[in-house]
């Protein structure tokens, strides 16, 4: 198993939700607290980066080298304050992320000549990259992070773009229960609905199961 720190970006503007993502509550657990039981499978440390608010005490939070800066900026400060060799990066409204998906980055990387790679991201069933639930190598991805930021870049393709990144196909995940959801991102308040009515959905599956 390879060393690895996980950090739940929290800073987000959540303009179009008009509230804090990292506050939404999905069947009694807030997204900080739903991602933070699956995280613990694979990190050793689970930190938070940009946290407006301390709801959640119990979790160190580390403020934002560059407020403002966008998802970037965050991954930037989450591998700046990385005491292991890799870091998990998951934002806060992707709440359908697992355990299992995590660990399933953390295999890929150890097994897939992870000593020449800097990043391990999914691609999504649409084909579009996330890299804002990936796992990163801490000092290499730092240092070519902090060059583009300080060239003005926002985008953490364009940080994927120069270092070595595994591509992790949507096929590959798929037969992990929940792959279905593991994406989806809550920007809006349907979005917000859409997410109720899938755990609404599972509570009452699982209950008839027992």
């Amino acid at each position: 198993m390879l060393d690895v720190e996980a950090f739940i970006l929290v800073g987000g503007a959540s303009s179009r939700m008009g509230s804090d993502k990292s506050q939404l509550v999905l069947e009694g657990e807030t997204t900080v607290q739903r991602l933070r039981n699956q995280l613990g499978s694979v990190a050793s440390q689970i930190r938070l980066v940009g946290a407006r608010q301390q709801s959640n005490k119990d979790l160190e939070n580390i403020p934002d080298r560059h407020p403002g800066w966008g998802a970037l900026g965050g991954i930037h400060t989450a591998l700046g304050a990385g005491e292991t060799e890799w870091a998990a990066i998951v934002a806060c409204d992707l709440p359908f992320v697992t355990g299992a998906l995590m660990l399933r980055l953390v295999e890929i990387a150890a097994d897939d000549s992870g000593a020449s790679l800097d990043a391990v991201v999914p691609v999504q069933h649409d084909r579009r990259p996330q890299p804002l639930c990936a796992l990163y190598r801490r000092e290499s991805c730092f240092k070519v992070a902090e060059k583009i930021i300080a060239a003005g870049e926002h985008t953490p393709r364009a940080l994927l773009a120069l270092v070595r990144t595994r591509w992790v196909k949507f096929e590959e995940l798929a037969n992990l229960s929940g792959a279905e959801h593991f994406f989806l991102n809550i920007n809006t308040p349907a979005d917000y609905e859409r997410a109720k009515q899938i755990m609404k959905k599972r509570v009452g599956v699982a209950a008839k199961t027992q």
